[in-house]
């Protein structure tokens, strides 16, 4: 069976952190829905569709993937999945027919498609026409919850990491030599090829961990579950408490409670993350530290493209976008959006809670005299420090954001002139 991952009209209000990625490759658990439906269907022909401005990265990252194409073989039936569907386990066989449709919470999550009902998608106007094929099928209810915020990312991870752990399998690859296992050592997964130095616990009473291959983690590092590490990471003296993922090649040291960190992010030093989500190539400067608690423990709202929503939790810290820098010493009030390229140098105080794609903060206030070219350079010599390639199609890609959050960023810009004249008047 052919499968196509698709982005629908909401995946907007994922961003910041959707910005610079289909919804579909943000994760949840041990990974994305792109790669959880990988691994049901390891041998399938796939696509995607997405929005328009992402199609040159991603077709670069995966290139036998048919992206924005809907065309198909004229005897093989298409199963389309939408792309904020996080679910807890694979939809059952028998329900994956030209009869059925699967539904959380009135949304559509996964439809199969005939050759002729595929030739009447179109890329431009595709909820459209799938809505009026559903009608006619047989809803079944689906496993699992639909994204709707950034935040639900961080309310699922702990679960989502319990069901992923189970559904592959890991407890009964448990490899626990090298380590001080506080629990069910059934629950602990260590890859033969992770390094592991003395003195590490890792404690599974409330929850599994699983570590990838080529991980390394420094002595005196705590871990408790649920979480998992993948490859390449390395922790350094860590504290990782439960409901954590710390993606491919992260680098992270400090304190952290119910994260995920995406990949290649840099938190090496000590400082506090907590209930919040970092997107790759961001470089957390020593001391960074995010509130995630309001001290009248009320809900928390976060400025998403510049409008205060609220998140009906208590405990929300910061969503961080790609390729942001933070100096030493930054701290994070409760509830912060940051876009894509911001460079944040602290003022002694806490931060904006809103940050537009490529700001920089300066001695407290937000700007934007930190030149696009400067961060386009920027990130060139980041990854080239971690040997991958800021590729021309990622610099089209960013260049465009550049113009897409144009209006989100001088709306900010004018709102902070204003506070500023206000103080001084």
């Amino acid at each position: 069976m052919r499968w196509i991952v698709y982005e629908d009209s909401r995946s907007e209000q994922l961003f910041p952190l959707a910005l610079a990625r289909p919804v579909f490759e943000l994760i949840c658990g041990r990974e994305g829905l792109r790669r959880r439906v990988q691994r049901w269907f390891p041998n399938s022909e796939w696509g995607a569709v997405l929005r328009s401005y992402l199609k040159d990265v991603y077709q670069e990252e995966h290139p036998a993937a048919s992206i924005n194409q809907l065309a198909s073989n004229p005897s093989q039936t298409t199963l389309m999945i939408n792309g904020r569907w996080l679910p807890e386990h694979r939809p059952a066989a028998e329900n994956l027919n030209l009869d059925s449709a699967g539904f959380v919470d009135g949304e559509l999550v996964w439809v199969c498609l005939s050759p002729e009902e595929l030739s009447l998608l179109c890329v431009d106007d595709l909820e459209t026409v799938l809505n009026s094929i559903v009608r006619h099928r047989r809803p079944v209810e689906a496993s699992g919850a639909m994204l709707r915020r950034p935040w639900d990312l961080i309310r699922r991870n702990a679960r989502q990491l319990e069901f992923d752990f189970r559904d592959e399998g890991l407890s009964e690859r448990a490899e626990a030599e090298h380590v001080q296992c506080l629990g069910d050592p059934t629950d602990l997964y260590v890859s033969l090829q992770a390094q592991i130095d003395p003195y590490v616990v890792i404690d599974t009473r409330s929850g599994p961990v699983s570590i990838d291959r080529d991980v390394q983690i420094q002595s005196f590092t705590r871990i408790e579950g649920p979480c998992h590490i993948a490859r390449g990471a390395k922790i350094l003296r860590g504290l990782i408490q439960g409901g954590t993922t710390i993606g491919e090649y992260c680098r992270v040291g400090g304190e952290i409670e119910e994260s995920i960190l995406h990949s290649h992010v840099n938190k090496y030093h000590e400082g506090f993350l907590g209930h919040s989500y970092i997107c790759p190539w961001v470089n957390l400067g020593a001391i960074t530290t995010t509130s995630d608690l309001k001290s009248d423990y009320s809900h928390v709202q976060v400025p998403l493209q510049g409008e205060l929503i609220d998140t009906g939790a208590v405990k929300v810290g910061s969503f961080i976008a790609d390729h942001t820098k933070t100096a030493i010493d930054s701290m994070f009030n409760t509830g912060t959006s940051v876009g894509v390229m911001a460079m944040v140098l602290p003022g002694g105080r806490l931060l904006p809670r809103h940050i537009p794609s490529f700001c920089n903060i300066h001695f407290g206030s937000l700007a934007v005299d930190w030149p696009l070219e400067q961060s386009l350079q920027t990130a060139r010599i980041a990854m080239q420090r971690r040997n991958c390639q800021f590729t021309p199609a990622a610099e089209a890609l960013f260049r465009t954001l550049y113009k897409l959050t144009e209006a989100e960023r001088n709306s900010a810009l004018n709102k902070a002139a204003a506070r500023r004249w206000n103080q001084t008047s």
